[in-house]
């Protein structure tokens, strides 16, 4: 099973965009389950429902933080290859999928009200 199809049956389990997208990675990265799922959970729907970056961009982006990220101030290098990568990841993903934003990918569906959410059901919407 590739990591798209692995975030993808992982969304269709119930987890949210961005832990979908973060969960395929934690074991390559030495992570365990369920801190990395609670810390994962507020980037999903464009961080808590309002729609802004995509959860699957914030999920991707928390993986490449936790593999080349700085912990220290002072490893200012690390933090450059981050945001490298990070800025690459994002330029990919928007010519990929047309945006970076929930609200757009979405197509005008709101997952703040109940109706926006059996649409997105309805139309069997993925990451």
């Amino acid at each position: 099973m590739t990591r798209t199809e692995k975030a993808v049956a992982s969304f269709q389990s119930g987890y949210n965009c961005s832990q979908s997208t973060f969960m395929v990675f934690i074991d390559d990265l030495g992570l365990e389950k369920p801190q990395s799922m609670k810390l994962a959970s507020g980037f999903g729907a464009g961080m808590g429902r309002i729609q802004e970056v995509c959860g699957a961009v914030s999920g991707g982006v928390l993986a490449l933080g936790a593999r080349f990220g700085h912990g220290e101030p002072a490893e200012s290098e690390a933090q450059k290859k981050t945001c490298a990568l990070v800025q690459e990841f994002f330029r990919r993903f928007q010519s990929q999928h047309g945006s970076c934003l929930c609200r757009v990918l979405l197509q005008g569906i709101d997952l703040k009200t109940v109706e926006g959410q059996k649409q997105f059901k309805d139309r069997d919407m993925r990451i």
